[in-house]
């Protein structure tokens, strides 16, 4: 698996499409053959990642206005381009991301108005220009994937009570939403085949895991 020595794969889909198990998977065996492997999350991973994630996540932050959002996702991933993925790359790491620029275009793509060029222009800044070389889409219908879903974000409460898990701000969003970004996930990897692949994700972890290492062909 040396061939994907200083590649930068983005694994990407709505939520509990299983593009989080597949990447920790393919980390696990890169590691396991010898492998120099970094494995981000996006937003996340860096602790100024980590502070911007809660705030995007928080189910009682629902007056965040679109264009808000998207600047706010773009921050969290220049601060880990800079700090990680253009680091690891320069060392010949294979870097694994969780999530990219292809979320900000299926999830706030039309919000506030948002077009695609405007997304990808700042896109373009914030990653200076060092756009994925494979971007993997796990697609599963939105009701198969909700089913999913595991409540993950804790409320806060005073001492007294017990904290209550719930869904975060992103899946709090009606059903049509979640089917809109999976059509713009859709659509990105049709615009771009050279650069996009699509799973089906509404199978077996190892079974879609094939399919992920049939995808890393691409990329000899």
């Amino acid at each position: 698996m040396n061939f994907l020595r200083g590649k930068f794969i983005v694994f990407d889909g709505g939520e509990g499409c299983g593009k989080s198990t597949q990447a920790r998977l393919l980390r696990d065996q890169l590691e396991a053959a010898g492998e120099p492997v970094t494995l981000v999350h996006d937003p996340g991973t860096t602790r100024v990642g980590k502070l911007i994630r809660g705030i995007l996540l928080d189910p009682e932050n629902v007056d965040i206005a679109m264009r808000c959002e998207m600047l706010l996702y773009m921050a969290a991933r220049a601060q880990m381009m800079s700090e990680l993925i253009e680091p690891a790359l320069a060392r010949g790491k294979v870097v694994l991301c969780d999530r990219f620029v292809s979320s900000t275009l299926s999830y706030q793509l039309g919000g506030d108005g948002l077009a695609s060029e405007e997304i990808r222009a700042v896109g373009e800044a914030a990653i200076k220009g060092r756009w994925p070389d494979l971007t993997l889409i796990f697609d599963m219908p939105v009701e198969a994937s909700f089913k999913r879903l595991k409540p993950k974000f804790v409320l806060p409460f005073p001492d007294q009570f017990q904290p209550v898990e719930v869904q975060d701000r992103i899946e709090q969003r009606p059903t049509a939403y979640h089917q809109q970004v999976r059509a713009n996930y859709l659509a990105q990897a049709k615009e771009n085949p050279q650069r996009y692949r699509v799973i089906d994700a509404d199978r077996d972890i190892q079974a879609v895991h094939a399919d992920v290492r049939a995808a890393l062909g691409s990329l000899r």
